[in-house]
């Protein structure tokens, strides 16, 4: 596997990045840069919110995320009779030595896919975000921490919502990221449907490249990209921008500033710079800002999205000229 002193060698996190997504690209074909984000997402420590059609390999995607980093991988259907404690655990009795015991439920991982999370209870939401905020789970007054890395990919159908719950605006600021993945091309199709074991079966057989400690390490390492002070203002006037503008009732949080810039940082070093610029900052605001942001009701019927409004603040915002260390 390939280790990580990002001390000694700044460029390690690039190359231990790239053996990442390059192991996964051998399985999930042609998504790319789907792929590099959710490698973003999980040596930032943070959670993705994917709403797209079924079929298209999310559990795959997942999986085969969790294997390269020699992690444990979860997943939990979620449907309206889930119960809070089937995802985080409960306590059971144990006869033999007459105590309770926890037993662990499937967040306990390294990689948790939710699958379809619009479909359970509030309650059940609410204590899968609550665990992905803290960070723990507490049962019986005692409480059990979540070790790093950890991450959950969380899913939503967009076409059928009988029988859904939405997910409101506060638990959605949790994610670090709302991304789509779409239909693979017609040539990356042909390289599945060519395929001799099924992309399943490669999935299970796909090798770690990494530990699972060589990645939190990469997470701690983060801190060492440097933000210029010009840079930082470039952040203040986007939240801003987002907060005054007129199709917005919900601009952005303090919660998702601090992300935009965290989720920067991670693509500065994974292309081997020590220092954030604008355009990282751009680059990751389509997929760090819309789902944080709230259009008022009158630009809801106007059929706006929020990716549009993103595009305009980024557009209103002077950029800020070159500078680093």
């Amino acid at each position: 596997m390939q280790n990580f002193d990002y001390e000694e060698t700044p460029s390690a996190f690039q190359q231990v990045f790239d053996d990442i997504t390059t192991n996964i690209a051998t399985v999930v074909r042609g998504k790319n840069e789907v792929i590099h984000l959710l490698v973003l997402a999980l040596v930032c420590d943070g959670h993705v919110l994917i709403e797209d059609v079924p079929g298209i390999g999310k559990t795959s995607l997942g999986k085969a995320l969790a294997r390269s980093v020699a992690g444990k991988f979860g997943r939990v259907q979620f449907t309206p009779d889930l119960l809070p404690t089937d995802v985080t655990g409960m306590s059971v009795w144990n006869r033999a030595n007459e105590t309770f015991e926890f037993r662990c439920g499937p967040i306990f991982s390294d990689v948790l896919l939710a699958d379809e999370i619009n479909r359970a209870s509030p309650k059940t939401q609410s204590a899968l975000l609550e665990a992905m905020a803290e960070r723990q789970v507490t049962s019986d007054g005692v409480t059990h921490e979540l070790k790093s890395p950890f991450m959950v990919i969380a899913t939503q159908n967009p076409i059928e919502h009988e029988g859904t719950y939405a997910l409101p605006e506060a638990q959605l600021d949790r994610f670090l990221m709302q991304v789509d993945i779409g239909y693979p091309s017609q040539a990356a199709e042909m390289q599945i449907l060519e395929s001799a074991t099924g992309i399943n079966n490669a999935v299970d057989e796909l090798p770690a490249v990494v530990s699972a400690e060589t990645v939190t390490e990469m997470s701690k390492s983060l801190d060492k990209i440097y933000v210029a002070a010009p840079l930082r203002q470039y952040l203040l006037d986007l939240a801003n921008a987002s907060r005054n503008h007129p199709s917005l009732s919900l601009g952005l949080s303090p919660r998702g500033l601090l992300a935009l810039q965290r989720v920067a940082r991670a693509q500065a070093a994974a292309i081997g710079r020590q220092y954030v610029t604008p355009d990282d900052v751009k680059q990751l605001a389509s997929v760090v800002l819309p789902h944080r942001l709230l259009l008022n009701n009158q630009m809801r019927m106007n059929g706006l999205r929020t990716r549009d409004v993103v595009t305009e603040i980024l557009d209103s915002v002077a950029i800020p000229r070159p500078q680093h260390r």
